[in-house]
């Protein structure tokens, strides 16, 4: 009897103990769901939510290889046997990294724009620039689409947009408030306005299709070795208008070189005949009698000014310069792009090419260039491949 009570009354102790524990025990919170990415179609295809915000994000970019060759692309290399200068292909390959990010706010689209370009090149330095490497008097390589040396990364854009306002990397609203010149690759062996630059910038958006732009800029170097930063708290400025529609646009525009005190103009006109069909022409004029230091005198120390021409909105030769061309969609996978260019200086550049669509987002486009540098001229071509994501 007294073991039996014994039993009972250390059952009901340890009873006791547990319940005691369980109203101590930890409860785990339930885990929070899992916010799963979502599509943002207010500015486009390719955007998503970045989660927990209300900016959109959408990231893409292009990788392209791409040759050259002929005597007005060729690269100049040693042979491995003998030591003799050979004539052999240029190529390049390029990575390009791009991000856009979208938000509303109550001053407008609060929005941002980066490029970063990983590049590898067997070429020569780019730039509208005749280069004459082996000593015949004429272009080994010219213009700026495909010269790359060796391995780099460079940032071409990076900049910060509000309500009209842009401020950062970019290049100069000189070349693309106008747009570029043609479809072809090599639309710029006549070049038509400079590229890196910083910028403070402001764009009216009408609802008619008139639109303007003022840019402040930084300026930078070019393939001349013509340093255009600016050297005091005075920017270059560029301004300009244009009105579009569904017929094609008109516009002009104007750029100041405040190193140079030198003016540069240009204008457009694009006519979209059909939905196939479309034409453009475009011209320029600038100040040509810029002087600028080229060298110190040995005797004196002192620094030797000439009359360059140099003017960081005026890249072409002589005062004036046009450009022309054509784009035909010919079908649903091809578009064939022609482009002729001349400038005061008597030099002519043509260019031809079709870019065909393989697969949706590989572009494959043959090229062929012509370039006159009003003493000799020479012929070249490209091959692009191009993968856009």
């Amino acid at each position: 009897m007294n073991t039996r009570m014994l039993l009972l009354a250390g059952a009901a102790s340890i009873a006791i103990s547990s319940c005691a524990y369980a109203a101590d025990a930890v409860v785990l919170p339930e885990p929070e769901p899992v916010e799963y990415v979502r599509v943002c179609d207010v500015y486009g295809t390719g955007y998503f939510y970045i989660p927990g915000t209300e900016t959109c994000l959408r990231i893409g970019g292009y990788v392209r290889y791409e040759a050259s060759g002929g005597d007005l692309w060729e690269r100049s290399a040693v042979d491995h046997e003998d030591g003799d200068i050979n004539e052999t292909w240029n190529k390049y390959a390029r990575l390009t990294l791009q991000t856009w990010t979208g938000t509303e706010t109550e001053l407008g689209t609060l929005r941002t724009f980066t490029e970063t370009r990983f590049q590898w090149g067997n070429g020569s330095p780019s730039g509208p620039v005749i280069f004459d490497t082996d000593g015949d008097g004429f272009v080994d390589s010219a213009g700026g689409t495909n010269g790359y040396d060796g391995t780099s990364v460079s940032l071409n854009f990076g900049w910060i947009e509000l309500g009209g306002f842009r401020v950062g990397k970019d290049e100069s609203a000189f070349v693309t408030f106008l747009d570029y010149a043609g479809g072809v690759i090599a639309d710029d062996m006549i070049g038509f306005g400079p590229y890196d630059t910083g910028l403070i910038s402001y764009t009216f958006n009408g609802s008619n299709g008139f639109s303007a732009i003022i840019s402040l800029e930084t300026g930078s170097d070019d393939s001349f070795g013509h340093d255009y930063s600016i050297d005091s708290y005075v920017p270059h400025v560029v301004a300009g208008a244009k009105f579009t529609q569904g017929w094609g646009g008109i516009g002009i525009l104007g750029g100041y070189d405040s190193i140079h005190e030198a003016w540069t103009v240009k204008a457009r006109l694009d006519i979209k005949a059909t939905e196939a069909l479309s034409f453009f022409l475009m011209g320029g004029w600038g100040d040509d009698d810029a002087n600028e230091v080229v060298g110190v005198d040995p005797d004196t120390g002192l620094l030797i000014f000439a009359d360059t021409g140099a003017n960081f909105y005026k890249p072409w030769a002589g005062e004036w310069a046009v450009w022309g061309g054509a784009t035909a969609r010919v079908s649903d996978k091809a578009e064939v792009n022609l482009q002729l260019s001349y400038d005061d200086g008597e030099e002519f550049a043509a260019a031809l090419d079709v870019a065909y669509e393989l697969v949706p987002g590989f572009t494959i486009t043959p090229e062929v260039d012509y370039f006159d540098n009003g003493d000799d001229d020479a012929w070249g071509g490209i091959i692009r491949f191009q993968r856009n994501f």
